[in-house]
């Protein structure tokens, strides 16, 4: 799997809901070959179904390991994560919930979910994360807003201080109900930008994550809705 720089790894990982570098060997959950079939929400789908319903390709990407399935909480990528969050410190601990792309409820932790990643060269990259929840879950989740105080806040990764600035543009509508936000993250004198969609359709929740010094918000929204022409046609 292609590595990230330390320190704008693990600042933009505070940033979004799945690492930019995390691709994995896959099947973080599952003891064989093929996607387990965790039990789902009701009226919605397993987490055989979700990874199926992955996006495959991306043209002029290459995809990073194997896809990840199984609830959501125990994904390798998430568990990296946390493990990653811990290590940093923000100058607004009450800021912590807005710089993830979903509020980390028991739902969301329990939820069956496939996730799939791709990189572009080593300074790009794409995640997915679909994963089955209920209509109320998935509703609060694209209603998740960006307070005004939370807008600009500073990471400490190691003895440096990062600087992060929070957007939330007008986006894009897609399925039933989606949102776009973004972080801009100076690191020396370099920017990295991070893109994350959320959005909601019958029975799942998905992400989109674009990660690296050239992610644009038109970028991420053609991936998303990419994403979600995809999950409509493969899921029943």
């Amino acid at each position: 799997m292609t590595s990230c720089n330390p320190s704008a790894a693990a600042a933009f990982a505070l940033l979004t809901l799945v690492a930019g570098c995390g691709g994995g060997d896959g099947g973080h959950a599952a003891t064989s070959s093929t996607p387990s079939s965790v039990a789902p929400a009701p009226g919605s789908y397993n987490a055989d179904q979700l990874t199926q319903a992955l996006l495959t390709d991306i043209p002029g990407y290459a995809r990073s390991g194997a896809p990840q399935w199984g609830e959501y909480g125990s994904l390798a990528a998430v568990q990296n994560l946390s493990q990653m969050q811990q290590a940093v410190k923000l100058d607004k601990p009450q800021c912590a919930s807005s710089t993830r792309a979903l509020n980390q409820e028991k739902a969301v932790q329990t939820a069956p979910s496939a996730l799939v990643a791709f990189t572009r060269g080593a300074r790009q990259s794409v995640t997915e994360t679909l994963m089955a929840v209920g209509p109320d879950v998935a509703a609060r989740q694209v209603r998740v807003r960006i307070p005004a105080n939370c807008r600009n806040i500073r990471v400490k990764v190691g003895r440096a201080w990062i600087a992060d600035t929070l957007v939330e543009p007008s986006g894009a509508h897609i399925g039933e109900g989606s949102r776009t936000a973004g972080v801009l993250t100076a690191t020396g004198t370099t920017t990295v930008r991070t893109w994350f969609v959320v959005l909601r359709s019958r029975g799942y929740l998905a992400t989109i994550t674009l990660y690296g010094p050239g992610a644009t918000q038109a970028e991420a929204e053609r991936f998303a809705r990419r994403a979600y022409q995809q999950a409509e046609r493969i899921l029943p």
